[in-house]
């Protein structure tokens, strides 16, 4: 017996819930590659993604997924035998770092731990021992979507300036862009990059890249430099340049409906819903921990982030289970415990298109879920998220 029908709903983070807008503007032919309204809807998406970035640098658009956008940015500033620092946080800037390896960059790892954001202090302090100024970029992540920590890359961005080193500053926003402030300019960032099919609301297959002048005087050298990735060639007057080949046609028109979604709900008002619907997501699991079987993997509270909570599970039980009951029987997609924490945690994503009934849905699911397999855990998650909401979402 179930009680699912009708769409799958996934609670996964990424790829997210797609608006139906955004479906509905892909269903349409084909534009003339050549046209001028191919040229207009190229030049206003890559304004807006310097918008969404906060920066006056140049924005840059891929055919590819994160671990695509990766590359670009590796390959455009850095030469084989050129040391990077990894700040660890979680799994996907040590995947970046893995990525660097493979293209023939040393990589050093500043050990983190998967419960905690980084600390700026420590990176402060690993720079000023660089004396020779071997470090040529510092990789980190804003979220990462395994751990769930949010790290705060403004405080970061301070301390690189305070220990007075030149390496680039390089920043994965994959699942904060679109959801949490991003100032890159104004952080000091000097590369940053997304994907498409997280808070940016638009199907898998669209890689994002923000350059600003350092960093892209630094580009000059490069060694890394090849013929897809590279920022010169696409920054001809060619427009098919812009993409190496064959614009992605349907998907820029899903990206520019989404993007002119986020606009017309203000960028601020995005951020704070986002806020609002994550603090309802740890309301609910704080209760849930009152039975010592599920708890926050990321320790501090403010190092939580606003677009995806990692839960994890002990004392024997099972969170796959958890997860295969909620998708089998009620039609809810969780995310599952990846890297260091998998079969240990699930996870359940709030960021893109997301709303109140879809998050207390998902939580309520859940809370059958761990009825149904007898889970211990305390009674009345649902109720203190909607509790918060009615407390923090008034008339």
């Amino acid at each position: 017996m179930t009680v699912r029908a009708g769409r799958e709903f996934l609670a996964i983070p990424g790829p997210t819930t797609m608006p139906d807008e955004v479906l509905r503007a892909m269903h349409r032919p084909a534009l003339d590659i050549y046209s001028e309204q191919m040229i207009g809807m190229t030049d206003s998406l890559l304004r807006d993604l310097s918008k969404l970035f906060a920066t006056k640098g140049r924005s840059y658009i891929y055919i590819a997924n994160g671990h695509g956008a990766w590359e670009a940015t590796l390959s455009n500033v850095l030469s084989r035998g050129d040391k990077v620092l990894v700040l660890e946080s979680g799994r996907f800037a040590i995947g970046w770092g893995q990525a660097a390896a493979g293209m023939g960059v040393e990589v050093e790892v500043l050990k983190g731990d998967w419960r905690r954001a980084i600390r700026p202090a420590e990176v402060e302090a690993r720079l000023r021992q660089d004396k020779d100024r071997t470090i040529k970029a510092i990789l980190a992540v804003q979220v990462d979507t395994a751990s769930g920590a949010y790290n705060d890359i403004e405080a970061i961005g301070k301390a690189i300036k305070a220990a007075g080193h030149p390496a680039l500053f390089m920043v994965d926003a994959v699942a904060s862009l679109g959801c949490m402030p991003f100032e890159m300019d104004a952080w000091g960032i000097d590369v940053a990059m997304s994907g498409s099919q997280k808070g940016l609301m638009a199907p898998p297959g669209l890689g994002f890249v923000a350059a600003n002048d350092r960093a892209r005087e630094v580009h000059k050298t490069a060694g890394l430099r090849t013929p897809y990735w590279d920022w010169t060639a696409r920054e001809g007057s060619e427009h098919y340049q812009k993409y190496a080949g064959t614009a992605p046609v349907h998907l820029l028109f899903a990206l520019r409906q989404a993007i002119d979604m986020l606009f017309e709900e203000k960028l601020d008002n995005v951020f704070l819903r986002h806020r609002l619907l994550a603090e309802a997501v740890r309301r609910a699991v704080a209760v849930w921990a009152e039975g010592q079987v599920l708890g926050f993997n990321v320790a501090e509270p403010h190092e939580r982030s606003n677009t995806v909570t990692t839960v994890v599970m002990s004392n024997g039980h099972d969170p796959m289970a958890l997860q295969r009951y909620c998708k089998e029987k009620c039609g809810v997609v969780l995310g599952v415990g990846i890297g260091e924490l998998s079969g240990q945690a699930f996870r359940i994503a709030h960021m893109g298109h997301v709303n109140a009934p879809m998050i207390l849905g998902t939580l309520g699911v859940i809370e059958v879920g761990l009825n149904a397999l007898d889970i211990p855990h305390g009674r009345g998650g649902t109720e203190a998220a909607i509790g918060w909401l009615g407390e923090s979402v008034t008339a």
